[in-house]
Parts: structure tokens; sequence; C-alpha cells
């Protein structure tokens, strides 16, 4: 027989296994393919997920390599969550050799696309797949993102609605900033040179325009022909500035500049986050560090 002190103890522990949802239940698996994607998650999925990230900080999704590891990893998820429109070239290889089960939700489902010709096969268009640069869409991404953890986990409804809710209002504040960051930018000093075309969404969603000698994907190196024709371009409309990318080459931009006098802004996130002690270590604060670096290169 137990006596009273061992009792109470009992129902001490009992109650505080019923208390605590990481002991109640197991964490929902969940992946996502690169980091902008898994901060959108973190942010809907939020205590009741146990989130993996296959493409980490300052790495380029458009080259990834994936691992055995990350077949393990996607093979024990219950949901996977891609960009789509073209980004992850590898992840259907990648899920056919996990022999993975768990539904991949396409978190772009419902964005209006963006199409241009692929600088590097005249004459062929291809999609950008760069959506988030556009809040709005991100937007879309979150509703997505919510619908999936919602039915792969319906016992986590009311927390994964209400999570998504504060962060849309995150987001909605986060675009006003953005729209007040670009109105201060003089209209014909908003040209930008970027080092690939992963901007497309930002430039017709804020009226801003980005040229770059790449296209939307890194995996090609520009032609000298693009180069050369980037550099005449600047000297003709007197263009201010060029921008690195985290996750580009910066030798490029850096000859570019040298060629035409421009100045060498910041570095702009275009595909990845940076490291946690970074200035972009989310999405909310990568908008942020770029719409401050374009403004202090552009006179905003």
């Amino acid at each position: 027989m137990l006596n009273r002190r061992q009792l109470v103890a009992l129902g001490a522990l009992v109650a505080t296994v019923i208390a605590s949802p990481a002991l109640a239940q197991s964490k929902l698996k969940v992946v996502a393919s690169f980091s902008i994607l898994g901060d959108l998650v973190r942010n809907v999925g939020g205590e009741r997920i146990e989130l993996a990230v296959l493409v980490g900080p300052n790495s380029d999704a458009h080259v990834y390599a994936p691992t055995p590891a990350d077949a393990k990893t996607v093979g024990e998820a219950k949901v996977v969550f891609v960009n789509g429109l073209g980004l992850e070239g590898w992840m259907t290889r990648l899920v056919k050799a996990a022999g993975a089960k768990a539904p991949a939700i396409v978190v772009s489902q419902g964005i209006k696309s963006l199409r241009m010709e692929d600088e590097h096969n005249a004459g062929r268009m291809t999609t950008d797949p760069h959506a988030w640069q556009s809040v709005g869409n991100a937007r879309i991404y979150v509703g997505n993102i919510r619908a999936g953890l919602i039915a792969a986990d319906p016992a986590g409804k009311n927390v994964y609605e209400a999570n998504a809710k504060a962060y849309l209002a995150r987001l909605d504040a986060l675009e006003r900033e953005v729209l007040a960051a670009i109105a201060k930018i003089p209209a014909d000093r908003r040209r930008i040179i970027t080092t690939h075309d992963a901007f497309g969404y930002f430039a017709a969603a804020y009226g801003v325009e980005f040229i770059a000698p790449a296209g939307v994907s890194t995996e090609a190196e520009p032609s000298a022909k693009a180069v050369a024709t980037i550099i005449d371009q600047i000297k003709r409309q007197k263009i201010p500035a060029v921008f690195l990318e985290n996750v580009s080459d910066p030798r490029l931009i850096q000859q570019i500049a040298r060629e035409t006098g421009a100045k060498v802004g910041g570095t702009l996130y275009s595909d990845a986050l940076s490291v946690p002690q970074g200035p972009a270590a989310s999405y909310i604060e990568m908008m942020r560090n770029n719409i401050r670096e374009l403004g202090q290169a552009l006179g905003g």
C-alpha cells in the first residue's frame, strides 16, 4: 500500500504528464525543403511540430545535393513542405530514394507565377520560383502551410489556426514597412543589379527594377555577353549600386562594380536565411534587412 506522501507524489506526476504536450503526445515530424520556408512552417507549427530543414542557412536550394541522412529524414516525416515552381529539382529523386509516404505540400499553390525568358536557352521560357520575395505571396504560403498541418494533425487545428492568424498579422505589418521604405527611394533610383534573378516578385509587388547577369537559377554561369550588356546598361542608365547575394559568388558583382564605378551595396538575402546570429535569421528579418540595404545604397 502507498502512503499518503507517495499518493500525492504519484498524483502530481500524472498531472504533469497530462498537462505537458511534449509528454502527452509525440510531436508531428515535419520537413521543409529550405531555410526560408522552414521559418514560415515553424511560425505556424509552433510547439506541436518537430521540424527538419534540408537546405540550411546561406545555402543554395537551386544546386543542393541531398545526402543519405536527408533521405532518412524525409522517410520519417509525416508531412513535407516544398516551394515548388521548379526550385527543388532534386526533391522528386529524394522522395523516391526515401520511399516517403508523407504528403508533399506545395506551398506556392495558388500563386500567380512569373514567367521569363531563359537567358541561357534563347526562346525558352522558365518559371521564377522566388515567390516568397513578395510578402503577399508569403501570406499564401502561410495559408497552405496551415492547411497542410491541419490535414496531417487534425487535433492541432486550433493551435495552427491561432499561430497562423498571429503570424499573418505580423506579415501585414511587415508589408507596410516594405512599402514605406520603397516610397522613400527616389523613383529614378529604383534600379538594382544583383547576381541572379531572384527578386522578380519583389519588383512586381513594390515597383523596383532588378537586373541580373544570371537567370532565375544559380546553376549556370552568366555569359560574357550578358555581363557586357549589363555593364553597358549601368553606364547608360547611371544605375547607382550593385548588390551582393548571400548565396552567390561575390566576384562577378565586384567585377561589374569595378568596370562601371557603381557602388557595391550591402548583401541581399534572396534564397536563404542567414545564420541565427546574422541579420536575416527569419523571413521577417530577411525582408527588413533587404529594404534597409536598398534604402542605404539608393538614397531611401
